[in-house]
């Protein structure tokens, strides 16, 4: 005599797939929420700072506590000065060692980022990263410096807002007013005081030159200002230095 079976029977198949499914869909709409908002956040700063100086930024957030592990009581040496109020000189330099094209360009110089990705194939490592001008502003503002593809998708993200919302002056001004230039040196006008004991505005061409050679690593040369690369790289610069094109200057004929 036959029993009947009264045991449960597992979920069919087409169930779990549906749970699954929506389980998959839940976690990619939180995601995307969660990325939206987080360019929300960084879309009102920008607009705040389109204003008003930054007090402070996150790469000044990380080398600050890296500073405060051995003295607890470490400070930044940081202070905003405008635009106008900065040599021009130094805005001729930092444009012609770092971003050529940056009068002209959206913020992605396409033709540098070619070349760089063909020296790095030719060295078979990173050795150039052809980031304009923006991005790196777009870093220093609200990124980290370690690298990676997420890392380079956000600032990608983040230069488009800047180019969108800000004209080339502003983005020149805060770039010059924020930038590492020393070990727990921030921006032009601590820069000069540092390394000449003189402000943003008086720096020569030569002092503009060589502060422009040390952006790609600044607390090395100011452990290092005698380096013998720190001197030829300054002497390229200031002999780039003319031809540099600011914001708001026609192109050249």
């Amino acid at each position: 005599m036959s029993h009947p079976d009264n045991s449960p029977k597992p979920a069919s198949r087409p169930n779990k797939l549906i749970r699954f499914l929506r389980a998959i869909k839940w976690c990619v709409s939180l995601a995307v929420c969660t990325l939206f908002l987080i360019q929300l956040w960084f879309f009102g700063w920008i607009m705040w700072w389109k204003w008003m100086p930054p007090s402070e930024t996150r790469f000044m957030q990380i080398r600050l506590a890296e500073l405060r592990k051995t003295t607890p009581d470490a400070q930044l040496s940081y202070r905003w000065v405008p635009y106008e109020q900065i040599s021009p000189h130094l805005k001729r330099a930092v444009i012609a060692s770092e971003d050529a094209h940056f009068a002209a360009h959206d913020g992605f110089d396409w033709k540098g980022i070619q070349i760089a990705m063909e020296r790095n194939a030719r060295k078979g490592r990173f050795v150039a990263g052809g980031s304009t001008i923006s991005q790196q502003l777009a870093k220093n503002l609200f990124l980290s410096p370690k690298r990676s593809l997420l890392r380079k998708g956000e600032e990608a993200i983040i230069t488009l807002m800047l180019e969108t919302f800000w004209d080339k002056e502003r983005i020149l001004e805060v770039y010059l007013n924020v930038i590492e230039w020393g070990n727990g040196v921030f921006g032009v006008e601590a820069a000069a005081q540092h390394y000449y004991r003189s402000n943003a505005g008086k720096l020569s061409p030569w002092q503009s030159a060589r502060l422009a050679a040390m952006v790609p690593n600044p607390r090395y040369y100011d452990k290092h200002p005698n380096s013998s690369a720190l001197a030829k790289k300054t002497a390229i610069i200031q002999g780039r230095m003319a031809a540099s094109r600011l914001p708001g200057q026609p192109p050249a004929p």
